[in-house]
């Protein structure tokens, strides 16, 4: 009986994983859950591309892998997943509440840790900047615009949960 159990449990356990190959080789290109969160991302970094353009008056390409900045990339590409796992998998499925606490966490960490380390960034590059009018030392500056504020982290989770919307109205 026992060993009749462990075989059950073994080809069950073959069985979804030969499931979830299948569904993730076969299928990836058409995951809209993957596609909502990346269409999100593109979107985001892409806004910040134009706002830099609008503001500094140059077309800088790096600003589409740069970190802080409006809207949110994080927040935009975690609240299309988790919006689009509550759609199909249910709002009130576990799921989407992984995903959900994931959001949240990713988006707490984008304002506040992240953030912080940008201020923290500033402050030592001004000391830098300071000290080397004295002494002789390296000139690499540390990155400033690590987070972003919970405005920024706010519209990127509005433009996440709209490129889900748009999406999943397209490909129903």
């Amino acid at each position: 009986m026992r060993q009749t159990r462990s075989l059950n449990c073994d080809s069950r356990r073959r069985n979804s994983i030969h499931l979830l190959m299948n569904e993730a080789s076969g299928s990836f290109g058409g995951n809209i859950t993957l596609w909502c969160a990346a269409l999100a991302w593109c979107v985001a970094q892409t806004l910040k591309m134009v706002n830099h353009f609008i503001t500094a008056r140059k077309v800088d390409f790096w600003v589409l892998v740069s970190l802080g900045g409006m809207p949110s990339a994080h927040s935009a590409m975690v609240s299309a997943l988790a919006a689009s796992v509550g759609l199909r998998a249910g709002f009130d499925s576990p799921l989407f509440a992984a995903t959900a606490v994931f959001a949240l966490v990713v988006m707490f960490d984008a304002q506040s840790v992240r953030r912080a380390a940008g201020k923290q960034a500033r402050l030592l590059n001004q000391m830098v900047e300071e000290l080397l009018k004295e002494h002789h030392l390296s000139e690499h500056k540390l990155v400033e615009l690590l987070g972003h504020t919970p405005l920024e982290v706010f519209f990127g989770c509005l433009l996440g949960i709209f490129m889900t919307l748009c999406l999943h109205g397209y490909w129903g």
